[in-house]
């Protein structure tokens, strides 16, 4: 049977390219030997699922357990309705094990008969009873639960626990995004457990992680095997660079190729595929990127997204919201130290998803700064935008909440027009670096641009600007480009008046066009 890549839902071996789906989760076969309780959290789409679906069959295969992955998703609109919620996942959890184990372990018909409140206690106690074996559950997406119901589910683990191994199960694992302190207890989820209570009996959280560089390789040889398709080493190091492994990422990249980009088998991959397929999925906003790029809602989210858009400190932010977007997979903390976006494909989706407002807000320009052969004039470019920040800049300065980077989001609106004739606007940016980095690349054009804001208790960054931006053009490999000095200052002059340019040579000899604005 042909197999292919998936993204949606769990992965089976049977259909889809997959690497063996525990080995990004160790010490479970400890955890669960020694009959502990845990968590296990992860961002969506890296695999929880599939993991455990195939640890609880291989727990079940070997004669020594009871295994099954259970979910409470379709508890999660009774959050203040315990009472149904039970009845509706005992429901939801006999009918999934009669897919997955045989007759003789599965929970016995009648066994949800406790009184409202303790029947998912109840209902384990009879299941390991009737089972010859200990009992082993996986609990799926637990943080979908809010409220009352999250509150009396984990409290009912937590009361039975002490009956384990012969009258309740043996090992309990917890799957959801987040850890167990951050699962949502007040209405509209504005408030957190901020603690492990009330299941202070787990015993480890553990987390997923991401495909190395080797995995990549080794998931994209399976179609390789299968098709006789080739990859070129450069294609699956560029796999990995964008992604930094993400599952999802990796599948849904190698899924574009082969299904949309190169259909025939005898076409090797190559990096320009690879890149090809990494604008489409941008563009097209999967449903995996847009649900990232819906978080920048949230207040606590965008506490530390909009400082690193803008290369500032982060300032004081609990420790907890910084564990939160970690969680989330929307970041992650650089070895070298300091928070940064998780991979450079979600870099790209979390400005183009700030951007979008302001690009529904931009008038029609006519590009003139296309030359009659189609290439990009960047003298008239400058004009176009000058002319263009002078007549609409200030009333698309609050098409955004995020204030800070507002000059950012309506410059990148801007040369997002640009490319969408055929280029491409890459971006840079991190924590306390005090700027944003753009690269505009058009045919035979790379135009390197910088970003910086005068702000109040600073002194003037052109001069710092400079120099960063003598450090960018030499990596992007760009002989020219602009420094956009926005003030942002509470004395700045009016807003027209502060509108400047002048050229400058670095030391390294490379033209800049220092831009007030």
């Amino acid at each position: 049977m042909a197999r292919w890549f998936n993204i949606s839902g769990p992965c089976n071996p049977n259909k889809h390219y997959m690497l063996p789906a525990t080995t990004r989760l160790p010490n479970l076969a400890r955890l669960i030997e020694q009959e502990s309780y845990f968590v296990i959290h992860a961002p969506r789409q890296t695999g929880k699922t599939t993991a455990m679906l195939a640890l609880a069959k291989q727990l079940t295969q070997s004669g020594r357990y009871t295994a099954a992955l259970v979910s409470v998703e379709l508890g999660a609109p009774f959050s203040h309705d315990p009472a149904m919620a039970e009845i509706t996942i005992l429901d939801s959890w006999q009918a999934s094990t009669k897919f997955d184990l045989p007759d003789d372990l599965r929970p016995p018909s009648s066994w949800g008969t406790a009184q409202p409140g303790r029947r998912i206690q109840g209902a384990l106690q009879a299941w390991a009873q009737a089972s010859s074996r200990p009992l082993v559950l996986f609990i799926d997406e637990i943080d979908s639960l809010t409220d009352d119901t999250l509150i009396t589910i984990l409290r009912q683990l937590r009361d039975g626990f002490r009956g384990r191994p012969t009258n309740f199960p043996v090992s309990v694992g917890l799957i959801g995004l987040r850890d167990v302190q951050d699962y949502k207890v007040a209405s509209g989820g504005s408030e957190r457990l901020n603690t492990a209570s009330p299941f202070n009996i787990k015993d480890r959280s553990l987390t997923m992680r991401d495909f190395n560089e080797d995995e990549v390789g080794q998931l994209y040889q399976q179609h390789t095997s299968d098709k006789g398709q080739a990859f070129t080493d450069e294609a699956v190091q560029m796999a990995y660079n964008l992604t930094l492994g993400q599952p999802w990422l990796v599948n849904a990249l190698a899924k574009e190729i082969v299904e949309e980009l190169a259909t025939d088998t005898s076409v090797t991959i190559t990096v320009e595929h690879i890149n090809k397929a990494k604008e489409i999925l941008i563009s097209r906003k999967d449903t995996h990127l847009d649900s990232l790029a819906k978080i920048l809602t949230e207040t606590r989210v965008k506490a530390i997204i909009e400082p690193m858009l803008a290369g500032l400190e982060l300032g004081n932010v609990p420790i907890d919201d910084i564990q939160f977007v970690i969680d989330l997979g929307l970041c992650k903390m650089n070895p070298q130290g300091g928070l940064v976006i998780a991979n450079p494909i979600y870099r790209e989706v979390l400005p183009r998803e700030l951007i979008g407002t302001a690009m529904a807000s931009l008038p029609t320009i006519a590009p003139t700064w296309l030359t009659s052969d189609g290439e990009l004039d960047v003298d008239i470019l400058l004009e176009a935008f000058i002319d263009f920040w002078r007549q609409h800049g200030e009333p698309l300065l609050g098409t955004t909440s995020y204030h800070e980077i507002a000059p950012h989001i309506v410059l990148m609106s801007f040369l997002h027009r640009v490319v969408n004739g055929g280029g491409t606007l890459e971006r840079e940016y991190a924590i306390g670096s005090g700027r944003m980095d753009l690269c505009l690349k058009y045919k035979k054009v790379t135009l390197g641009i910088e970003i910086k804001v005068w702000r109040d208790k600073v002194k003037d960054p052109e001069e710092q600007g400079l120099k960063q931006l003598e450090a960018y053009l030499e990596r992007v490999k760009a002989d020219y480009g602009w420094l956009f000095v926005f003030d942002r200052r509470k004395n700045a002059p009016a807003f027209l008046d502060r509108l400047k340019t002048k050229t400058v040579t670095t030391k390294k000899g490379r033209s800049v066009v220092v831009i007030r604005a």
